[in-house]
């Protein structure tokens, strides 16, 4: 447990330790962004009707096949209406995208292809095919094919699906109950003014937005550096929480008490570093009820340690699978240390490729040097030097 552990150690033991979610009703309303926990199957055939796909005329190929080039009209079939019968050979019926072909008809000319005059409509081109102009019924799904797998991430997308097949309300996975917690006397809420040995508060607002990304809120909280305050907090939340993500108070600082409170409050230390930079001194637990991770408190750390290490826990969670991308470095990186290397990388297209540009920045303390940034690309311990033009694992942060 003193001994710094390796990236891929950490992943392990993370991986060991994963939310159970239970399947819960969601409002179709609120779906967006939750999780599946059931197959969303077609109630009938897409479309349900042989459906119209332009303005213009329906008429019956083989009487345009047979020679007939002037159809008289025969009616109007709108959107929304019950199909019209093609009773008569020669006559058409007028049709709207979005309505059923009228029965007996199985063509549709559009009105740019017509000539009207007076209740009749020429046709004026030659090249016209049996069924065109037809989206016919149960082409895209058929009654019963599964439309959405349980596992998926609800897209705006997937709520039109859930809308289609009258999903009203739709089972999800439950999501765990989550706090953040900032630590810290040296800092202050956003909207105050710092005094000169004082920062405004960062890292829960970004671990805040992550969460609302995956679709997810958290409650707030803050802890002093003081022992007996951090003693007295902390066994409240870890009862009432599912997920505790914290940060700071984990180095071997005099007053980074978390680790040993947490110790006292039944939290098992799967971990306490890992052989990376930024963010070595980060410290995960558990106990039968409460996941906790604690990140560091440099801004880069955490943020770091979030997108590489909880945004995965979260996803293998709840089903869904989380391999990161490959992209191609943009530039040659030194680095000495015998660590897993997490560098910012600017995301640009050259060449008809991504590549990954390098802004290394001044530190884990360099907030503002992410704002140029799309994510991390993970360079492996044990090479000091990593090519430009190789492939590195991604872990981005932009949705």
């Amino acid at each position: 447990m003193n001994k710094p552990i390796s990236v891929e150690e950490a992943d392990k033991l993370i991986t060991t330790a994963l939310y159970s979610p239970v399947s819960e009703a969601c409002d179709l309303s609120e779906a967006t962004n939750r999780v599946l926990a059931e197959d969303i199957t077609a109630d009938r055939d897409f479309p349900p009707f042989h459906r119209v796909a332009m303005d213009g005329i329906a008429i019956r190929y083989d009487d345009f096949h047979n020679g007939c080039r002037t159809f008289t009209i025969q009616g109007v079939q709108p959107a929304g209406n019950p199909p019209q019968i093609l009773e008569e050979r020669y006559t058409c019926v007028e049709v709207m995208t979005g309505a059923v072909l009228p029965i007996g008809a199985d063509t549709v000319i559009r009105y740019e292809d017509l000539n009207r005059v007076d209740d009749q409509f020429d046709i004026v081109v030659e090249d016209i095919r049996p069924k065109q102009n037809v989206h016919h019924q149960g082409t895209d799904q058929k009654i019963g094919d599964i439309l959405l797998p349980a596992g998926k991430y609800i897209s705006p997308a997937d709520v039109g699906i859930l809308a289609t097949v009258g999903k009203h309300q739709v089972q999800v996975h439950s999501l765990p109950k989550i706090a953040i917690i900032s630590t810290g006397d040296e800092l202050v809420d956003v909207s105050e003014t710092p005094m000169p040995h004082q920062i405004r508060k960062s890292n829960v607002h970004v671990l805040s937005s992550f969460l609302r990304q995956l679709g997810m809120t958290a409650d707030s909280f803050h802890l002093n550096d003081e022992l007996n305050s951090i003693r007295n907090q902390l066994p409240g939340l870890i009862a009432d929480y599912d997920v505790l993500l914290l940060s700071g108070a984990v180095s071997k600082g005099k007053f980074d008490h978390l680790p040993d409170v947490l110790l006292e409050n039944g939290i098992r230390p799967e971990f306490h570093g890992v052989q990376q930079r930024p963010g070595k001194p980060f410290w995960f637990g558990r106990n039968d009820h409460t996941t906790v991770f604690a990140f560091p408190g440099n801004p880069v750390s955490t943020t770091l340690c979030a997108v590489r290490y909880f945004i995965p826990w979260f996803k293998q969670s709840m089903g869904i699978p989380s391999q990161p991308v490959q992209i191609e470095l943009g530039s040659d990186v030194y680095f000495k240390p015998a660590l897993t290397y997490f560098v910012p990388i600017e995301l640009r297209m050259e060449h008809h490729k991504l590549i990954g540009i390098p802004h290394p920045g001044h530190g884990s303390g360099d907030l503002a040097n992410l704002t140029r940034a799309d994510g991390f690309v993970e360079l492996p311990a044990g090479q000091e030097h990593h090519h430009a033009g190789n492939l590195y694992p991604f872990h981005g942060w932009r949705g």
